[in-house]
């Protein structure tokens, strides 16, 4: 049903008394009150010469749709029963009331951003004068009414009392409805000089008619949304009509609907999260993803219970829409489950090797873990489904399939995982995923999920540091400050020519301690193996033979670094790389048609060298 709505013109001073009064209010997702002194000139500069400033939008109160509400800044505590929500208008209802309808000073910034109390003023002679702009009539002054020049020592322009307005031919702004007080007793104040009294009442007459009743006249174009207007409507009208702001997200809205059912979700939320982000790798969760995961698994019941009773099942969706339409019911009933599924996956992870948020290869697959895994409870401790759960996470990761379009994959692997589990197929991100031979040489820094993924896969299968010869438990890992470093260090392949984006790809890098990178230095491979294997202060020497198994785990021949062939480790390595990756898919990767390298060539062959670079300049997408 097509949601109704009627426009009309409503009179700024009715709008006024309805903000005062609490009539209309603003729904507790809008956002607070930001223009600054100049945009407050304009509009009303813009309303004291008859011009259009734009309609506003309002949703009738009535309806089944409920917001948590607050007045109008400014504004008294409610005098009145709630009619309608402004979802369009706040910056200039705000400005309006707090300037022309509050005897207090209105809280904005100046020109600078600079915090500011202020109160307008109009130059009565400025604001008649034919020859100058209406916006440069209107005066800005301090909370005290008096503005100074020369560091504040000098008084430039008291307004501080009535008189002195008089005097002054400076009208208040805050007095523009009730504005027949301040005129009589301008034309009252006595002014020795007749004739200095007589030009008083003739400019404070005309400005009256001239400006003054532009305001006591003035109408607004008003939309009002009709009572029928779904939540998921309104919220799309709002985004719609907001683009002068910052864009909501999804939970901001539902925060605001479940106030309206006295449930205070923000509140709820900053709870979870304190229990979350004790855990490194969660410490980037967003709300809006664990609204997600919730959806998931309601939409998932909702669809499943359809078809047991023979309806049309619904989607599962963690769409923006799917959100909105979330009950607070369905999060009270779910809330707990996600908050273990992410706790759970915490735990998954770290068995991964995956420690912090920033190493995490997707951000956005969190989402359908947490969901699987508070699906499957205590389930996931079984080594088969573990196991499972690996290849499905290693598939998207190394497909590199949650980079965008992401809300569609997450209703796949909910419905798809526990069918897999039962013996059904496997899911589409597994069948879709893969990962191709050249891909290798073009992951090169962070923003891959694929190059974090490497990092993470290498310690998972039992890496250990070139050093100490630890393996990178989760102890290690925080403690001797892991992260990703050159096996051929930077320094050595730029004083061999050895391209950046050759040396700098994922089959030159490998996790290694923070002392232990030090340690290597920018010299030749051949030069840090022979100072670990002699030792030195504070170094303990390493066998060649345990060098060599330790250099292993990395999917290193010890070979091809003791003597510095750069070319056939990088050829070398990127094979035994495609093998682990392969394993953690469980499914072959797509592979080139190489000729294998030859053994006898070394790196001392610059035209073998010439040839590795080009080969990997030319698998760069364009």
């Amino acid at each position: 049903m097509a949601t109704s709505f009627k426009t009309h013109p409503v009179s700024l001073k009715d709008l006024m008394r309805d903000c005062h009064e609490g009539k209309l209010q603003l729904p507790d997702f809008q956002r607070g009150w930001v223009w600054d002194q100049d945009r407050i000139i304009d509009l009303l500069a813009s309303i004291s010469e008859g011009f259009p400033v734009g309609a506003l939008m309002t949703l009738d109160a009535s309806g089944e749709v409920a917001f948590a509400v607050r007045p109008v800044e400014g504004a008294p505590p409610p005098q009145r029963q709630l009619e309608a929500y402004l979802l369009d208008g706040q910056q200039r209802m705000t400005s309006l009331y707090q300037c022309t309808s509050s005897r207090h000073p209105v809280i904005t910034q100046t020109s600078r951003k600079r915090p500011a109390k202020l109160h307008f003023y109009f130059n009565i002679r400025d604001a008649l004068s034919s020859n100058g702009a209406r916006r440069d009539a209107i005066l800005a002054v301090p909370e005290d009414r008096v503005l100074r020049e020369n560091f504040g020592r000098d008084i430039q322009l008291d307004l501080s009392t009535a008189e002195n307005e008089f005097r002054e031919l400076h009208f208040p702004i805050d007095r523009i409805f009730d504005a027949q007080i301040w005129i009589q007793n301008a034309l009252t104040w006595a002014l020795k000089d007749m004739q200095a009294r007589q030009d008083h009442m003739r400019l404070i007459n005309e400005f009256s008619m001239r400006v003054i009743n532009n305001f006591t006249e003035y109408q607004l174009p008003v939309i009002t949304l009709g009572r029928d207007t779904t939540r998921a409507a309104v919220c799309l009208v709002f985004e719609k009509v907001n683009t002068g702001g910052k864009a909501l997200d999804a939970f901001e809205l539902v925060t605001a609907m479940y106030a309206g059912q006295s449930f205070h979700l923000r509140d709820d939320w900053k709870s979870r999260r304190e229990r979350l982000i004790k855990q490194a790798v969660l410490a980037d969760v967003q709300p809006v993803e664990f609204l997600q995961a919730i959806s998931l698994l309601y939409t998932k019941g909702v669809r499943e219970d359809a078809e047991s009773d023979g309806r049309e099942p619904p989607a599962i969706s963690a769409n923006r829409n799917s959100l909105l339409q979330l009950p607070l019911t369905a999060y009270q009933l779910y809330a707990d489950r996600v908050e273990k599924g992410y706790l759970t996956a915490a735990r998954f992870l770290y068995g991964l090797k995956i420690f912090r948020a920033r190493d995490l290869p997707y951000q956005t697959q969190l989402v359908p873990l947490a969901a699987i895994l508070g699906e499957l409870g205590d389930q996931w401790e079984n080594d088969s489904i573990r196991q499972r759960l690996a290849q499905w996470y290693w598939c998207g990761v190394f497909g590199e399939l949650y980079g965008s379009a992401v809300e569609s994959r997450f209703a796949l692997d909910i419905r798809d995982f526990g069918r897999w589990l039962s013996g059904g197929p496997l899911p589409q991100t597994v069948m879709r995923a893969d990962f191709r031979e050249e891909r290798l040489r073009t992951l090169r820094t962070r923003l891959s999920a694929a190059y974090k993924g490497v990092h993470a896969l290498l310690m998972r299968t039992g890496a250990e540091d070139f050093r100490s010869g630890q393996p990178f438990n989760q102890a290690v890992f925080f403690d001797e400050s892991v992260d990703i470093h050159h096996v051929f260090p930077e320094a050595w392949c730029k004083s061999k020519n050895v391209k950046p984006e050759v040396y700098n790809s994922i089959i030159n890098k490998t996790p290694l301690a923070a002392r232990t990178n030090r340690i290597i230095g920018g010299v030749a491979p051949s030069t840090y193996l022979a100072r670990l294997e002699n030792g030195g202060e504070r170094i303990p020497p390493i066998a060649a033979e345990r060098l060599s198994a330790i250099l292993q785990s990395h999917e290193i021949d010890v070979s091809h670094l003791k003597e510095d062939r750069f070319a056939d480790f990088f050829d070398d390595r990127r094979r035994r790389l495609l093998k682990l990756i392969e394993g953690a898919m469980g499914k072959p990767a797509v592979r080139e048609d190489l000729a294998p390298p030859d053994p006898d060539d070394s790196y001392g062959d610059d035209e073998r060298e010439a040839e590795l670079v080009e080969t990997a300049e030319s698998m760069v997408p364009g």
